[in-house]
C-alpha cells in the first residue's frame, strides 16, 4: 500500500459548532457552504479534514462509541516555516479565544512547538521543525 493520507475525519459531538470553529478561529474555508448530508469538509494541502458526527462515525466503522475521556491518543499537526510563524499563529488564535493547552517553546530535538485545542478538545500541534522540508504549498517534501 502507498504511504498516503487522503482524509482525516474527526468524530464530533456538535457538527455545526465544530464547523464554525474551524471556519472562524482557524480561518479555513469549508468545501461547501452547507454541510454534505451531515458531514463538513475542509480541503487542506493535499488532504481533506472531515467533521462527522461521532455516533455516526462509530456506526460507520462498526465500533462502539463509548465517549470515554477527552484525549483521543492522537494529535494533528500544522507545521510552519519558522518559529516566527508559530508565534504569529498562536497570537492570532489566542486573539480569537482559542484554548492554548501549551504555549510554544523550544524542544530538545531542535524544533519549536505548542498545542491548541478545538472546542471538543481535539489537540493541534503547531510547530516548526528545522529538519523538515516543505514545498511552496506547505506539503512535506522531506522528513
Amino acid at each position: 500500500m502507498e504511504q498516503r493520507l487522503t482524509f482525516l475525519t474527526i468524530g464530533v459531538t456538535d457538527l455545526k459548532a465544530m464547523r464554525a470553529f474551524y471556519k472562524e478561529k482557524f480561518g479555513w474555508t469549508p468545501s461547501k457552504e452547507d454541510d454534505y448530508d451531515g458531514i463538513a469538509f475542509f480541503k487542506l494541502n493535499g488532504i481533506v479534514l472531515g467533521l462527522f458526527p461521532a455516533d455516526e462515525l462509530a456506526e460507520d466503522a462498526g465500533v462502539a462509541q463509548d465517549g470515554a475521556g477527552t484525549f483521543k491518543r492522537m494529535t494533528m499537526a500544522i507545521n510552519m516555516r519558522s518559529e516566527k510563524e508559530v508565534d504569529e499563529a498562536f497570537a492570532a488564535l489566542k486573539a480569537k479565544g482559542v484554548t492554548i493547552t501549551k504555549a510554544p517553546e523550544k524542544v530538545f530535538w531542535g524544533g519549536y512547538r505548542g498545542y491548541v485545542a478545538d472546542i471538543e478538545n481535539n489537540l493541534w500541534e503547531i510547530a516548526y521543525n528545522p529538519f523538515m522540508e516543505m514545498d511552496a504549498e506547505g506539503n512535506v517534501s522531506k522528513v
